[in-house]
């Protein structure tokens, strides 16, 4: 057994001097191709009213527009209007290839297979307002398999970096648009009464009116910390050091009652002040404007 051994052991140190030898490449060959380094993409987002994730993107250098990421979708889903605006043109069963998608931060896909459909829930969505913004369509499985996708959301940016990795749709979709039993009708009597409602897709947004000055509070009432001199309350006579006393006539005791009488004031509301500054009291009038 001994013998058998360390002739066992001498072969095998023979076998490791070779393969060692036949390991270094000769004189005529070439040294393989290091693979590509994997680019990572930091990819700006936000949320919608209903806590999804959304990001902007462009369809053959058309938009911007805002998709949602939805790991349940098979593939990217662009709604009818946006494949018309794009210029994206369906076959019979309601699939295109799109020359070039660009996403906002700089990552780029040529050639993508897309699904031009509006899904029923995407319309109803838009037609309730229920996102807060429009939504033009869905990033799905097949393109989001492709990247590693790193989510911190106490940041603003989400980090995309490439997979070697191309995945095969789950399945085939095909025939027209239209949810199963008749769902697509859902979709419709949602938007019809999204519109009788005055609902809106992007709903309007007015600023509140800007009044350039901070305020803290105070013994018995809020007191002006800061003022822009070039602000509306400012160039009105406002000065640091003035306690509020009322706004638009009605007493108020701290700051939050003063947010409370002025946050749905848009730009150009006149405004009365009561102020007492030492042991005047004065009445200060200005107009808002634009906010910031």
């Amino acid at each position: 057994m001994r013998i058998i051994g360390s002739s066992a052991v001498l072969a095998l140190a023979c076998l490791a001097s070779v393969a060692s030898a036949s390991d270094k490449p000769g004189p005529d060959v070439k040294p393989a191709k290091e693979a590509r380094a994997k680019k990572s993409y930091e990819i700006p987002y936000k949320f919608t009213s209903a806590q999804h994730i959304v990001v902007r993107l462009k369809i053959n250098g058309k938009g911007p527009f805002n998709f949602i990421l939805d790991t349940g979708a098979p593939a990217l889903y662009v709604a009818v209007p946006v494949g018309k605006k794009a210029k994206v043109n369906a076959d019979a069963d309601g699939w295109a290839t799109i020359d070039k998608v660009t996403v906002e931060g700089g990552l780029v896909m040529t050639n993508v297979r897309a699904r031009i459909e509006t899904p029923f829930q995407l319309e109803g969505m838009n037609g309730m307002g229920l996102a807060g913004l429009e939504i033009h369509g869905l990033i799905g499985y097949s393109v989001l398999a492709k990247y590693r996708m790193e989510f911190d959301f106490t940041r603003d940016k989400l980090v995309w970096t490439e997979l070697d990795y191309n995945p095969v749709s789950p399945f085939k979709l095909k025939g027209k648009a239209g949810g199963p039993g008749g769902l697509e009708t859902m979709g419709q009597i949602m938007k019809m009464l999204g519109g009788w409602l005055g609902r809106k897709a992007t709903p309007d947004v007015a600023l509140r009116g800007f009044f350039g000055m901070t305020l803290v509070n105070g013994e018995d009432h809020p007191k002006v910390l800061t003022v822009l001199k070039q602000g509306p309350a400012g160039a009105a006579g406002l000065a640091a050091g003035d306690v509020i006393t009322h706004v638009q006539g009605r007493p108020v005791d701290d700051v939050e009652d003063v947010i409370r009488l002025t946050k749905r004031m848009p730009a150009g509301t006149s405004v009365k002040l009561t102020v007492q500054r030492g042991k005047e009291a004065k009445e200060i009038t200005f107009k808002t404007t634009e906010g910031i």
